[in-house]
């Protein structure tokens, strides 16, 4: 059996939070805790004209990829929701393959 992901290139992360109410809404989760949480790294210098500053979904333990979802063949509602479509969901196989473009990137898998 295939297992599955969310493949997150936060190279393009804008920081809107969508996915963090997106997974509330769907879940049923309370303000306080998240499947999803957005966190900011930066910003700083790290040369002259070039900085740190980066918008990096984590996942939680609240997170199941959307099981009720994914298993009527839809993706996971972070996944369907992100503005920046930096948020992917596949089979890990097909999911690592992706990361072999970039490296601003990160698997998560539950």
């Amino acid at each position: 059996m295939a297992k599955y992901g969310i493949l997150v290139d936060f190279e393009w992360c804008t920081g809107c939070h969508t996915c963090e109410v997106a997974c509330q809404m769907e879940n049923h989760l309370p303000t306080d805790r998240f499947g999803v949480k957005l966190a900011a790294l930066g910003p700083w210098e790290i040369s002259k004209n070039n900085w740190q500053h980066d918008n990096i979904p984590l996942f939680t333990n609240e997170c199941n990829l959307c099981a009720h979802r994914v298993a009527k063949g839809k993706e996971p509602t972070c996944v369907k929701h992100c503005q920046s479509k930096c948020l992917v969901f596949g089979t890990v196989d097909e999911l690592k393959e992706k990361m072999t473009d970039k490296s601003r990137q990160m698997l998560f898998i539950p």
